[in-house]
């Protein structure tokens, strides 16, 4: 086998084994929570459930800066995560009270304990940001 054969089993051996997680979650990961970013605002919002607040102050509980959670709230809202309303002129965001969400992300919070699913979700992340 030349030097790019073996690059690429030993690529296609890794992505077998970082699929190997369960499907729900996969989905999940790959289409809403794909990137860090998001990972700790739905941590955020899967520990504090009842939240609704502002952009500012949930970047502040986060400890990210607003700029950097904006789109990435925005884009929650869009894949119905969390939701979006008005109180006056302020903008402020909440999880959604989708159950069959709610128990998803129960899952993902639950699994993310674990290091192995948590190497397999930082594996692809990353990999989503390459492409």
């Amino acid at each position: 086998m030349n030097k790019k054969e073996i690059n690429d089993r030993d690529l296609d051996l890794t992505g077998r084994l970082m699929a190997d997680m369960n499907p729900q979650l996969l989905e999940f990961l790959q289409s809403k929570v794909n990137s860090f970013v998001k990972w700790d605002l739905v941590r955020f919002f899967h520990d504090n459930p009842h939240t609704t607040d502002t952009a500012n102050n949930i970047a502040r509980y986060a400890g990210r800066s607003v700029d950097a959670i904006q789109n990435e709230l925005l884009e929650l809202t869009q894949d119905g995560v969390l939701e979006e309303n008005r109180l006056g002129d302020m903008v402020v965001y909440s999880l959604s009270p989708d159950r069959d969400l709610r128990e998803l992300l129960e899952s993902f919070v639950k699994a993310s304990d674990d290091r192995q699913f948590r190497v397999k979700a930082i594996y692809h992340i990353i990999r989503g940001t390459r492409q």
